[in-house]
């Protein structure tokens, strides 16, 4: 399977025209900073019919919205006019994610040989710089004035041109591309830099006279050679870490089973996942991939759907049961029907989900943007502020001190630390939070998660399974239990009622077999009568009993408890004797007490909203662990209790089936919709949970927080980084201590800035959530 996107995640081919609004993804070529990515978004903003364009640095991929008005490949040629590339579509045989990943690793070998190439050439250029530091100063080679010493510069000087020209041409071409639309980037500052030094050096030693005092003549050749080289290390390293951040999407589209077994005429026969069309029967055998959604017509089998849903217990599954593709099959055989294939199923939704999301901007991102789009000018501003203060104020020789200060703060200041902070962080959270089965819609929604304060859970299906189970069978004296269930099941085998489906399952479980009833006759309201193997059999509540003249007193008190624990209690007469009792429940998820009380622990009030009596809700309640509850709640309702907290001046989560729910999931703060099977695209929710477990939402609110302090960090690092770096080069605290930043430490701080960026987001993959709450 393809990524999977309205047109491909990595794919620049023209999608089907309508006119409705479209999508596209363009993987963009030659970005290498923020500023780079901002003036790709602005040429696409400006695209006639373009409705939104947002560029991700961490993935080199923009996603542009547009309409009918927009001409065939005026996107790319937007891209193109802004002096950047788009990579072509990959061929239909290619995996867009691979060729993604094979261009970053062509980039990262490319950008490794021209470091290799200029580190080669600036050790002894370094070594000629600074003999004294390497020995060399005792030769007479190296002696000021000296003819040797004259030949020496001219060959270094010789040596870093091609230095300058292809290892560090990437800069110029970035800088040229920069200047034609009158902008200025990061290859703009290195490229300014490095060409300083280099022309100051050259004059030095061709035409020293030139300057007015000889101290002027200072060389700067190693400046140049060795800026080029580590700044290059810096970008390789980078590209090889911006790699690793995509690597969760590309793990799920890794999860799809390549072949599929189709039934054809009787037979077997196995052919490529992707040519599996609707309604076609597979088998699947154990150890098997299911290679496509569907519903199980013969056979039983334990699924393995940690992958999809995060949930790591197999499933069991039996005919009428959804099977989701991707997900393996541990034990058993059995065939399906093919339901959704290609673009439409669960694995392929997931990743169109988490494209977007990762696509999207956080509101802090904003200003980061705006301050990214003013950085390079402004450093430039700043670096001739800082040559005139030098070359009015400075020590002797002024423009020596002059021109390495201003190379310096040029060198040192990196716009690519702060482009890269959020971007590359929501890219790893939203990848890490697919791994778990927790989908965000977008940025908004994981950076408004981590601020709620209330979180509304919907009782049935969230809390709780949202069908009735049979919880409890008391049999009177002289009776058994399985003679009671086996009475109930045979009068409630026909019935449709949620509660006898309950009875007659949990007859079923146990291996019992009622017998076939005969008289059948439902009293609305009350319960059921018919005749099994001769007996009289009556089943239902308390009036029934009453009204037929049967005591119940010795089962009365078990009934009330029963109830105060949220359970309906049924009796049950044999021949107008009473013969048992038994209770159906929608019964609470394993997971959910547990789920709860971690939500609790993380400082969150948490509120359960039913439709059910005050009395059943508080019985839930006490058993879930629940802090408060709404109860006699209409569904229609459930989005103005929202809003009442939202009124109380909380900040609102609300978790439901997305359906029923929806207005509810709309009016919160952060919508969290349970998604169950292969239905994960709920519109009306801010995050979707896959797997349908309470403990996807606690996941959730962890990855939020996890992934918002994570990019704190990464803005903090950025501003303090470029806030502190520049002073310190512009030689603010010279007159203090005496001390000068060497450009050639400006470079390798410069080089490695964004590259702990990137390392600090991609920590997020090894993010565990806390241990559960006992």
């Amino acid at each position: 399977m393809s990524a999977p996107d309205t047109i491909s995640t990595v794919d620049a081919a023209r999608p089907r025209r309508g006119a409705s609004p479209e999508t596209a993804r363009l993987d963009i070529k030659g970005m290498h900073c923020a500023g780079c990515a901002a003036a790709v978004e602005r040429a696409l903003k400006a695209t006639p019919g373009v409705l939104a364009a947002a560029v991700n640095p961490a993935t080199d991929i923009a996603t542009v919205t547009f309409d009918a008005r927009t001409p065939a490949g005026e996107l790319e040629r937007a891209v193109e006019r802004a002096g950047y590339g788009v990579r072509p579509a990959a061929r239909e045989s290619e995996d867009p994610l691979d060729r993604q990943q094979h261009e970053r690793e062509r980039e990262y070998r490319s950008l490794w040989r021209r470091f290799v190439f200029a580190a080669g050439i600036a050790v002894p250029v370094l070594i000629v710089s600074y003999p004294e530091l390497f020995g060399l100063d005792a030769w007479g080679a190296f002696h000021k004035g000296s003819d040797s010493l004259w030949w020496i510069w001219r060959a270094a000087g010789l040596a870093t041109v091609p230095v300058l020209a292809w290892a560090g041409a990437q800069f110029y071409t970035g800088a040229w591309r920069a200047l034609r639309h009158r902008q200025a980037n990061m290859h703009t500052l290195i490229a300014v830099g490095i060409s300083a030094a280099w022309l100051y050096s050259t004059v030095a030693v061709i035409a020293p006279s030139i300057f007015p005092k000889a101290s002027f003549a200072q060389v700067y050749y190693d400046v140049s050679a060795v800026v080029v080289a580590l700044v290059t290390l810096g970008m390789a390293l980078e590209v090889k870490a911006k790699g690793r951040s995509s690597e969760a999407i590309r793990k799920l589209v890794g999860l799809q089973a390549k072949t599929a077994r189709v039934i054809r005429d009787g037979q077997e026969v196995d052919i490529p996942a992707e040519q599996v069309i609707v309604g076609d029967e597979l088998a699947v055998r154990p150890g098997e991939k299911v290679p496509v959604d569907g519903v199980i017509v013969q056979g039983e089998s334990s699924l393995d759907e940690s992958m999809v849903t995060g949930e790591s217990l197999p499933v069991e599954k039996g005919p009428g049961d959804e099977v989701i593709g991707a997900t393996i099959n541990t034990s058993g055989a059995f065939h399906f029907k093919a339901v959704k294939v290609g673009q439409d199923t669960a694995l392929a939704s997931i990743v169109r989900m988490v494209g977007d999301a990762q696509a999207s901007k956080l509101p802090i991102q904003r200003v980061v943007d705006q301050v990214s789009g003013i950085f390079a000018p402004a450093v430039m501003i700043v670096a001739v502020a800082a040559f005139v203060v030098w070359f009015d104020l400075g020590p002797t020789p002024v423009l020596a001190y002059a021109v390495i200060v201003a190379v310096t703060v040029l060198i040192i200041a990196c716009p690519c630390a702060l482009g890269l902070a959020t971007p590359t962080s929501l890219t790893v959270g939203m990848g890490k939070g697919a791994e778990h089965g927790v989908l965000f819609r977008g940025g908004d929604s994981l950076q408004a998660a981590r601020q709620l304060e209330v979180l509304v859970l919907d009782k049935t299906g969230t809390i709780t399974h949202g069908k009735p189970a049979l919880t409890d069978v008391i049999a009177r004296a002289g009776a058994s239990e399985a003679d009671v269930l086996t009475k109930a099941a045979a009068v409630e085998r026909d019935s449709e009622h949620p509660l006898a489906r309950a009875i007659v399952a949990a007859a079923a479980d146990r291996g019992l077999a009622p017998a076939e009833p005969s008289g059948f006759r439902s009293l609305a309201g009350h319960g059921v009568q018919a005749q099994v193997d001769g007996s009289a059999v009556l089943l239902g509540n308390a009036k029934l009993m009453a009204d037929s003249g049967i005591a119940v007193d010795e089962l009365q008190a078990h009934a009330e408890r029963l109830a105060g624990e949220g359970k309906t209690p049924m009796y049950l007469a044999l021949d107008g004797r009473a013969a048992g009792l038994m209770a159906v429940a929608d019964t609470i998820k394993p997971d959910s007490v547990a789920a709860i009380a971690k939500l609790r622990a993380l400082g969150l009030e948490v509120v359960m909203i039913t439709g059910d009596n005050e009395r059943t809700a508080q019985a839930i309640a006490r058993q879930a662990g629940v802090d408060r509850v709404l109860a006699e709640v209409l569904p229609q309702d459930k989005a103005h209790e929202v809003q009442r907290l939202q009124l109380e001046g909380a900040r609102v989560g609300m978790v439901g089936d997305g359906v029923n729910d929806a207005p509810a999931l709309t009016q919160a703060d952060v919508g969290f919709a349970i998604g169950t099977g292969s239905d994960v695209a709920i519109e009306s929710s801010d995050v979707t949970l896959v797997g349908g477990s309470l403990a996807a939402v606690v996941m959730a609110i962890e990855i939020s927080r996890a992934t918002m302090r994570n990019i704190k960090q990464n803005l903090a690092g950025a501003f303090v980084y470029n806030g502190a770096g520049l002073p310190i080069a512009a030689g603010v605290f010279y007159p203090l201590t005496g001390l000068l930043l060497s450009p050639l430490i400006a470079a390798a701080a410069m080089a490695f800035s964004s590259l702990t960026v990137v390392s600090n987001a991609n920590r997020l993959r090894r993010f565990k959530p806390r241990e559960a709450v006992s």
